[in-house]
């Protein structure tokens, strides 16, 4: 079973960078500077942003649909991030270096199965997670912080 690992679009979030402070923060977000690495992680780049760039932390929702799952959280985008495209079964190393929470979902966005996995076995779990046919994604989080972290679905 081959997965793909999908980061969030750029495009979505450009026109935040272009906001007054007060403006953002009408929208849940807010300026913040990188002061470790690894520990900002954007979901654009599949990339922990570097000491001293800048990101915006924007409350966004990853799982919209209309079922008792509907879910957002915080998330870092880093200014001028250039969407990530992993290759099939490609892992990340943003993701390779975290304990994580992997969470599947079937066509309906309900929660069919969950588990959590050290990042360096995130490969195989997603393998065994996709291999159930009702499984339509399987959303990855932090599991330290619970935060979305991007989505993989059958490749």
């Amino acid at each position: 079973m081959k997965f793909q690992i999908s980061a969030l679009s750029a495009a979505a979030f450009a026109a935040y960078f272009a906001m007054p402070d007060a403006e953002l923060a009408q929208h849940l977000g807010r300026r913040v500077t990188a002061t470790a690495h690894p520990g900002f992680p954007c979901r654009v780049s599949l990339a922990d942003a570097e000491l001293g760039e800048e990101l915006l932390l924007i409350n966004h929702t990853h799982l919209p649909a209309a079922s008792p799952f509907h879910a957002s959280h915080a998330i870092f985008i880093r200014r001028g991030a250039v969407q990530a495209h992993p290759a099939t079964n490609e892992i990340p190393a943003m993701l390779r270096s975290r304990t994580l929470s992997l969470r599947a979902f079937d066509s309906a966005a309900m929660l069919i199965a969950a588990d959590l996995t050290a990042g360096a076995t995130l490969g195989p779990a997603l393998v065994e997670m996709l291999a159930d046919p009702a499984a339509a994604h399987v959303d990855i989080h932090f599991a330290k912080q619970g935060c979305f972290a991007a989505r993989a679905r059958r490749a």
